[in-house]
């Protein structure tokens, strides 16, 4: 069992910055592919970022592309989530997310553990 804490969340303007952090429990942290995702009010939650366990590849949804940066060090057993430009629409619970690397990076790959999430609020 893997579990996931999520910290740097908070309140913050628009046109802002924040950064996420994500310690998973588990020393062969390298082992994982790692996500982010978020849950806005009424919404369902959805996709924002991954990482492979190597840190060779990225992806995002749309919306965030060119403003969220997702990174990870091995080193120290923590993903990050560096989010800039940030707006309104990006208010939400973001939860991170880590899948075992032999079931595969592919997005549509559901993800084995979740941590309890860290909201982040931004003030138009």
């Amino acid at each position: 069992q893997v579990h996931l804490v999520e910290s740097g969340g908070g309140l913050v303007q628009a046109g802002g910055s924040l950064r996420l952090s994500c310690a998973p429990s588990e020393r062969t942290f390298s082992a994982y592919h790692m996500g982010w995702f978020r849950q806005a009010p009424g919404k369902e939650r959805e996709f924002v970022a991954a990482i492979t366990f190597s840190g060779s590849r990225t992806d995002y949804v749309d919306s965030v592309k060119g403003r969220f940066t997702i990174s990870r060090d091995n080193a120290k057993n923590t993903i990050y989530l560096q989010m800039n430009s940030l707006k309104p629409d990006d208010t939400a619970i973001y939860y991170c997310a880590a899948k075992e690397t032999r079931k595969g990076y592919g997005l549509g790959i559901p993800y084995d553990y979740w941590g309890q999430g860290t909201q982040v609020t931004v003030s138009s």
